[in-house]
């Protein structure tokens, strides 16, 4: 049985748009991609959690820090197959004053974590959605600012340059679905149901997409 760690924030986590609530298990996306994968030959790990980074220490809350936690859930789960990265949303943030280069030097290191612990693990890096025009107002969340939103749209082409550097599969999830209306930040159902079918033909080796995005 092949083994998936999935670790990523609170869209991996599936956190329920401007609630504190989290979809079940059959609609976020990593519920989604254990069933079209089948029990029978994958066992997808989610390790989703709010606030998350890929490098950043964040001064409220303790342990999002990515490069510090990764490396004891490789232990944890062991043997894995394949990790599926999908962080950098948080990193965003005001707080951390970051450029979409400084985020991809986080993938980087988590990047180096995975292939210290095993060379043979594949790495799937997926850049995360890009968030909304207006997600720093207060009604939505204020630990972003104006510029987080043109930060979260570098994501793509950054991540990219450093899967190519590492030799690692790239996939971006801003090609496929946006955040909700609800938050500007997190994906709504339909979000959930198109990342878990497109990270299913990646998984199995479908090249071809077409036109997915909703």
């Amino acid at each position: 049985m092949k083994q998936i760690l999935c670790f990523g924030d609170s869209n991996t986590y599936g956190l329920i748009p401007n609630t504190t609530k989290r979809y079940s298990f059959e609609e976020r996306w990593t519920g989604r991609l254990q069933q079209l994968l089948g029990y029978e030959d994958y066992h997808v790990v989610e390790e989703g959690l709010c606030g998350r980074t890929t490098k950043f220490t964040e001064k409220k809350r303790q342990g999002r820090n990515g490069t510090k936690m990764l490396p004891f859930l490789l232990e944890t789960h062991h043997p894995i197959d394949k990790v599926i990265l999908m962080l950098g949303t948080n990193d965003c943030k005001e707080e951390f004053h970051a450029e979409p280069e400084d985020i991809a030097n986080g993938i980087e290191q988590l990047i180096i974590q995975i292939r210290l612990h095993n060379p043979k693990t594949e790495i799937l890096v997926v850049s995360p959605i890009e968030l909304g025009e207006h997600v720093w107002e207060e009604r939505f969340d204020p630990a972003f600012h104006p510029h987080s939103v043109e930060v979260s749209k570098g994501l793509k082409e950054a991540y990219k340059q450093i899967t190519e550097k590492y030799y690692c599969d790239f996939l971006a999830a801003s090609d496929f679905a946006r955040p909700s209306k609800e938050d500007e930040e997190h994906l709504d159902i339909p979000g959930h149901q198109m990342l878990a079918t497109i990270l299913y033909r990646k998984v199995k080796g479908v090249s071809s997409y077409g036109s997915c995005i909703y």
